[in-house]
């Protein structure tokens, strides 16, 4: 199949660990190469955020991406975004007019309505990856969320008009119903990880004489780095390594990581918060495996790769009871699951666990067989090719009517 993706803002060339740079980074990037080795032509197409950007890049893992004019040529935050995806809209249309692809999978919501105001004169079906919600998060941030006000509304509408929603967690299928989507016109395909790169073996990040508890990811309030924070008290013989934000020379002067200090200073922990900033992707494994349990805490989460990172290195993961981390983390045998923004429980459940190796070298070894069992890459890929081609299938009695 020809097969592109359409990632608006997020660039599978992007550094990780920035505002707008994580997971579904991550994940288009494993998508396209996993593709291409299945013998697929792919390109993922993603708005140009630097004018000194070629207009295609040929990526040594087989595929194509194509930055696509929309905007101005520089790092734009991703709620401002909507103004510009008429233009990127019009740019798909005019590369899909003259070579149309077989499935066009659109990756977050401004991403679908690009790909849909492109592809329905083309007849093209358009699948979609939401990522994540607007109305979860309006339900989490109330006032504080920074999405266009009329995201739901807009979501809504991808839900009557793509082919297909690829949901990431079964939580978010629940979210998608209540949004209007019927559920013949809905899969679960999760995220993946890559078993060959993230393993129990291999280097390990220098450590302190502390036992190290670990975050990796954006520095975002979401995210709940600041209840990591805040557990530390009850965990005195660690410290909290935070792995992500902004580059190491460029990390004192980041707005959170100053929010989350002073956060550290006020419960007395402050001598054990490390920040680390952003590390080459290359480097994550050598984190993970330096640490004695990986926390995810966030106060919502749609799917979250970094418990799965965690659980292929053979590291025990905290993580809070929320959308996909539900799934991925197998309470009492994987991990333990906690409740969002609630530090004093996870530091009681991370006091425990430090305290019992026996227990954490089980969760470990328990990671590992699930990772490879149910998230590799190659599982995941031929699972959503399977979605592609089930779509496409459908479709061939409504062209033959026409």
């Amino acid at each position: 199949m020809r097969i592109d993706l359409v990632s608006e803002h997020a660039s599978p060339l992007a550094a990780i660990g920035g505002v707008d740079a994580g997971g579904q980074n991550v994940h288009v990037a494993a998508l396209a190469a996993g593709l291409a080795r299945r013998g697929h032509e792919v390109t993922v197409h993603t708005r140009r955020d630097d004018e000194s950007l070629p207009d295609r890049v040929v990526v040594q893992d087989g595929y194509n991406v194509v930055h696509v004019p929309a905007g101005p040529p520089r790092a734009v935050p991703k709620d401002e975004l909507l103004p510009h995806m008429r233009a990127f809209a019009d740019a798909l249309r005019e590369q899909w007019s003259a070579a149309p692809p077989d499935v066009v999978h659109a990756h977050f919501w401004m991403s679908g309505l690009a790909s849909l105001d492109a592809a329905t004169d083309l007849g093209l079906p358009v699948l979609q990856t939401f990522h994540a919600l607007g109305s979860v998060k309006r339900r989490h941030q109330g006032d504080a969320d920074p999405s266009p006000a009329d995201r739901i509304d807009l979501e809504r509408r991808l839900c009557r008009e793509v082919s297909h929603v690829v949901a990431t967690c079964s939580d978010e299928v629940f979210e998608l119903r209540r949004l209007g989507l019927p559920t013949e016109r809905v899969s679960v395909v999760p995220c993946g990880v890559d078993t060959a790169v993230f393993t129990p073996s291999g280097p390990v990040a220098s450590r302190t004489a502390h036992k190290r508890l670990l975050v990796l990811g954006r520095l975002v309030e979401r995210k709940g780095q600041d209840d990591a924070v805040r557990a530390l008290r009850a965990v005195p013989e660690a410290e909290l390594v935070v792995v992500g934000g902004p580059p190491p020379d460029e990390v004192d002067t980041d707005p959170e990581v100053r929010r989350l200090r002073a956060v550290a200073e006020a419960e007395g922990v402050a001598e054990r918060l490390v920040f680390a900033g952003s590390v080459p992707r290359a480097d994550v494994p050598a984190w993970v495996r330096s640490a004695d349990v990986v926390l995810a805490v966030p106060w919502y989460e749609p799917f979250g790769i970094t418990p799965l990172e965690a659980m292929a290195c053979g590291r025990p993961v905290v993580a809070t009871a929320v959308g996909g981390l539900v799934d991925t983390v197998a309470d009492g045998i994987t991990g333990d699951l906690v409740p969002p923004r609630d530090p004093e429980r996870l530091g009681a459940v991370l006091a425990a666990l430090l305290a019992d190796d026996g227990r954490r070298a089980a969760y470990g070894a328990a990671g590992v067989r699930r990772a490879r069992a149910r998230y590799r890459w190659s599982r995941v890929v031929a699972d959503t090719e399977t979605v592609y081609r089930q779509v496409l299938a459908r479709r061939i009695p409504v062209e033959a009517a026409r």
